[in-house]
């Protein structure tokens, strides 16, 4: 220590001393400057500075340095990342051995230890695990996924993921030769903070900095730099990104070129949002040709009612299903689509014949290269559910607060009563389903018959449903409402439909009937009533869309039968005509893909009917003068990561409207309500929505459980959502792993040696895929995450994303695992998939019982007497492999034990169709010159799609009724175009296998969502006062200094 140091020192120990804090002599202390840990000299030496003294000698000896694979290096970064081996005790010799084993095996060891979250304190262990095989290199991936590797940035560090399976996008499909060149990004809060929360003080500033650096400045791990790409749009409100390591041929640049002409479009913002439209998780339609033929579209007073919506013949429509592997009878009838640089959805009409689409300039983006017709979701039956906000809305237009806290008592005691009866169960779990649809998969489990025998799978299953629906109930309460369902919107395309007369006034009306009479019309079927027939719903209803705020939000509609719209199914058919569509009125919403609330529980209808809606008019969005560039959306990333006030405005709309005696029909609460819109378009116009101080709450009610509020700040509400959060009690889930396996399953095969080794080995694989899911995403159980019912995660996701996230995962291991049993079977049974399947249940049921038999062994740890093993989660085998096969564990227990290759059949849920997996080919057919053929000529693939040149004068007039086309009562196809469906489905089912499809864009009904689809948009005349500076660049500066 020097001289001139010691009295600061001697400082330093009083002020210790002060607090009791002794001091002893530690002579053998000593002191290293600046010694950093020399394991990067070892694994980065082919990016260190090369010798000054340039020594030819030296340096040719230090490029034959043997290197790791990246692969390899990238999961050692994994593991130093998060923890789990400690730089400063890695050493040359561990090195060493790493790169001396083989590269699969090595991936293999690191991902296993990463995959425990436990910290090595001596690394040279490793080498002596007995590791599985179970690295992702090592699985087949399906053919619609990718192994994508990612990364989270925090203020203070970056943590390396695993990678991870998921459904691909157009870019990862055309760049899949460089795909392990692309790198998700994510910044979030510090590990276990989950998001970065957005402010309006500086205390942030030099948080937003560092994440603005990272995407100017890139990521480096190893030989590799990964530098900024772009971001999906669901991504981008989640904080994330793709990076992408450029090669001296191909660049971020390049890709972003490949995309499609942005240079017109000078809003950054929107020109960002046209970008991420190429991200958008989609599934490839590869088994035909497209033609595209330009329709115009429906517009009066200034709306645009068939905004987002197109059309697709019968014929194509089944030629996707058949591609995705659906398992109805007939196609979906509106798929949510992208083709080149369009979007939005595409009903299914007789207007469009054979491989016809029928695209309107509304869902007209970009010129793009064309890459095919590609399918995000499709319309299916979900359950209609309420939220908070639904709750205050209905509330404040008359709904009786009985009603509500009839339907909680009602669902609670059913839950309570379906762990007991198999009647309720199944008739639950077939009217509650979830955005996933796995209720109607563990409705078949119940029907074959597993829940009678206590099944142990399936009854952890029932207890965890229940405890993730009264999580929901007690924080979002959420609702189920039986007659009701989430469906996607479509315009009706026969004009039928009355729509809405601004000069027809419900108060006109004398009579209940008359009153109805008056009501804009919909159309809507759903494809399963309960006689298991398609059922046309009519009467009065409710129409809506979260998020509903304004008191205009929810609209009543009248449901009506119309025959040359039945068939459509699953969704609601909205009017052309009337002065304003029915879908701005909804929350400001669009038919681009967005969810529609429809509930035709009588109950539920207020006693105010269509109040005024609101008008709200977005602010002109920020432009810049010069062609945007990749600066400007790198700052509008970061600036929208500091002004996202969205949850905030959410949070203070429902304190307020439970606060405030006039509720949602306050002014704070209007003016709440048209910021929410306003934050909702941020995306969009490049203009954050402000929340001044007078419309922050300043008491917050108990049930949104503010708890680091001062108790001066909280009150126990009365009103009717304080009532229904009192009226629950969370129930913690507690998996069922002493109960006996199905003896029906265990003694229907007498099993060889050979079949059950090869279960067992797939098993510890998919063992380990799962507990690397569980791992990243800090998820407890399996069961969790074969179900999508996940009670807690990392956090770094709002609620109702990470559902569907985790449904992408999910669907991607099951589908990616039942290809490997397959693969097995053909190869063990003769292509019988039933035995291998009930070996994959005997190996399940032997290691649970070798584990229940630890757990019934005593120990004496520290004079006290404990299991040798805690029958807990965390050390138990697990045992959602076998139920990989629903169906197929059905048939095993009820004998229906025949040859009929199941595999080629159409079957439950949970099951999709699927085809020989040894006929598939493993990709896409890149060498098949997929066409589009439109007004102007062919487009090959690779050429790019342009659509509506002469787009200035498209459409009719703002004040001309729009042609009508001729209505058709049914659809059917032609001879040539059945001659023609035959030869496209046999060459769509050849090359590709098809399985259980995931579910791209699950449909849901969360409190705090946005919009159901990204590119939402509001209409109206609300007047907000903005203050913007016109240049990106310098509203970073000033969001951040």
């Amino acid at each position: 220590m020097s001289r001139n140091s010691r009295p600061l020192f001697n400082r330093m120990c009083q002020a210790l001393r002060d607090h009791n804090v002794e001091f002893k002599p530690f002579p053998t202390f000593k002191v290293i400057k600046d010694c950093g840990p020399a394991v990067w000299e070892y694994i980065d030496h082919s990016i260190s500075t090369q010798n000054q003294n340039g020594n030819l000698l030296e340096e040719l000896a230090f490029d034959v340095i043997p290197q790791l694979s990246f692969a390899v290096r990238f999961q050692l970064e994994v593991c130093i990342s998060q923890g789990i081996l400690n730089e400063h005790n890695l050493t040359q010799e561990f090195v060493s051995r790493l790169i001396a084993m083989d590269e699969v095996k090595a991936q293999d060891v690191l991902e296993y230890i990463a995959n425990q979250k436990k910290r090595m304190w001596e690394p040279m262990q490793i080498f002596s695990f007995n590791v599985i095989k179970s690295s992702t290199s090592r699985t087949r991936i399906p053919y619609y996924c990718a192994s994508i590797r990612s990364a989270n940035v925090t203020p203070t560090t970056i943590y390396f993921n695993t990678p991870t399976v998921d459904t691909s996008n157009r870019i990862i499909r055309q760049y899949a030769e460089y795909a392990d060149r692309f790198l998700r990004v994510r910044f979030t809060d510090e590990k276990s903070q989950g998001r970065i929360f957005p402010t309006d003080k500086n205390t942030m500033d030099e948080v937003f900095t560092r994440i603005f650096r990272a995407m100017k400045n890139g990521i480096t791990i190893g030989d590799r730099h990964y530098e900024f790409l772009a971001f999906g749009n669901s991504q981008f409100r989640e904080h994330g990104a793709y990076f992408f390591a450029p090669l001296q041929h191909l660049t971020a640049k390049h890709i972003r070129n490949w995309m499609g002409k942005f240079s017109d479009i000078k809003i950054v913002a929107k020109h960002a949002a046209r970008l991420g439209q190429c991200f958008s998780t989609t599934r490839a339609i590869n088994c035909t040709r497209v033609t595209v033929i330009e329709d115009e579209d429906i517009q009066r007073n200034g709306y645009t009612f068939s905004d987002g919506v197109g059309k697709i013949s019968p014929m194509l429509a089944q030629l996707a299903a058949s591609e995705l592997g659906l398992s109805t009878l007939e196609p979906p009838s509106v798929f949510q689509f992208r083709l080149g640089g369009c979007k939005g959805v595409l009903a299914v009409s007789p207007d469009a014949v054979r491989q016809e689409v029928h695209i309107r300039p509304s869902q007209y983006k970009f010129p793009a290269m064309h890459e095919g017709l590609e399918i995000i979701r499709w319309s299916q039956m979900a359950s209609a559910n309420l939220n908070r906000q639904l709750i205050l809305v209905l509330s404040a237009l008359g709904v009786p607060d009985e009603v509500f806290i009839g339907k909680l008592k009602s669902q609670l005691a059913n839950l309570e009563q379906a762990m007991r009866e198999e009647k309720t169960a199944l008739a639950l779990l077939q009217k509650d389903i979830d955005p996933n649809q796995m209720t109607l998969c563990m409705a078949g489990m119940i029907i074959d018959g597993f829940q009678k025998t206590q099944e142990p799978f399936l009854t952890s299953l029932l207890h965890l449903w229940r405890a993730w629906s009264i999580k929901y109930l007690k924080e979002k309460a959420r609702l189920t409402i039986t007659d009701g369902a989430l469906l996607l919107g479509c315009v009706d395309e026969t004009g039928i439909l009355r729509g809405h007369y601004n000069d027809i006034s419900l108060d006109q009306a004398s009579t209940r009937e008359e009153k109805e009479l008056l009501l804009p019309e919909v159309f809507v079927q759903i494809s399963q009533g309960s006689d298991k027939k398609p059922r046309v719903i009519t009467g009065p209803m409710l129409l809506a869309r979260n998020p509903s705020l304004h008191p205009g939000d929810i609209r009543v509609v009248r449901g009506v039968d119309v025959p040359s719209l039945r068939h459509l199914k699953d969704a609601v058919v909205l009017p052309q005509t009337g002065d304003r569509d029915i879908a701005s009125m909804c929350s400001g919403g669009d038919l681009d893909g967005d969810d529609f609330l429809v509930m035709w529980d009588q109950e539920l209808l207020p006693e105010e009917w269509n109040h005024e809606p609101m008008n709200y008019t977005a602010p002109p969005p920020l432009a810049v003068e010069h062609e945007v560039e990749i600066d400007d959306i790198t700052a509008f990333f970061v600036t929208y990561m500091k002004n996202d006030t969205l949850p905030s405005i959410a949070h203070a709309h429902v304190a307020q409207a439970d606060y405030l005696d006039d509720g949602i029909k306050d002014k704070k609460c209007l003016q709440l309500a048209a910021l929410h819109s306003m934050a909702v378009d941020y995306v969009k116009s490049g203009i954050p929505a402000r929340m001044t101080r007078d419309l922050r709450p300043r008491k917050w009610p108990h049930f949104m459980e503010k708890k680091f509020k001062p108790k001066e700040q909280q009150y126990v509400s009365k009103k009717i959502l304080g009532q229904l959060f009192d009226q629950v009690n969370r129930v913690d889930f507690v998996p069922t792993f002493d109960k006996p396996f199905d003896s029906r399953v265990l003694e229907a095969y007498q099993l060889e040696p050979d079949i059950l080794r090869a279960a067992a080995d797939i098993k510890q694989r998919y063992d380990a895929a799962i507990r690397r899911i569980m791992a990243q995403h800090e998820i407890k159980t399996e069961f969790e995450v074969w179900s999508t019912f996940v009670m807690h995660h990392s956090g770094e996701s709002r609620d109702y994303k990470f559902h569907e996230e985790i449904g992408r995962l999910a669907q991607a291991l099951k589908d990616q695992f039942r290809e490997e049993c397959r693969v097995s079977a053909n190869a063990m049974s003769s292509g019988d998939i039933l035995p291998f399947v009930a070996a994959m249940y005997q190996v399940t049921a032997e290691e649970m019982e070798s584990a229940l038999s630890e757990c019934r062994q005593k120990v004496m740890v520290g004079g006290t007497e404990t299991p040798l093993r805690k029958m807990v989660a965390s050390s138990m085998p697990l045992m959602s492999f076998p139920w990989l096969f629903p169906q197929h564990m059905g048939r095993i227990a009820n004998r229906d034990l025949s040859v009929d290759n199941i595999d080629a059949t159409v079957v439950q849920q949970g099951e999709k169709q699927s085809h020989d997996a040894t006929k598939r080919k493993p990709a896409v057919q890149q060498d098949k010159d997929l066409v589009v053929e439109t007004t102007e000529g062919t487009t090959h693939r690779g050429e790019e799609l342009k659509l509506f040149e002469d787009l200035i004068d498209v459409g009719p007039a703002p004040d001309e009724e729009p042609s009508v086309p001729k209505s058709t009562s049914g659809i059917s196809f032609s001879e040539e175009e059945w001659e023609d469906l035959g030869k496209d489905l046999s060459l769509a089912l050849q090359p590709t296998k098809l399985e259980e499809p995931p579910p791209e864009k699950p449909l849901t009904a969360d409190e705090d969502t946005e919009e159901s689809e990204d590119d939402s948009e509001h209409t109206g005349d609300v007047e907000i006062q903005i203050d913007a500076k016109p240049s990106y660049i310098d509203r970073l500066s000033s969001a951040l200094y």
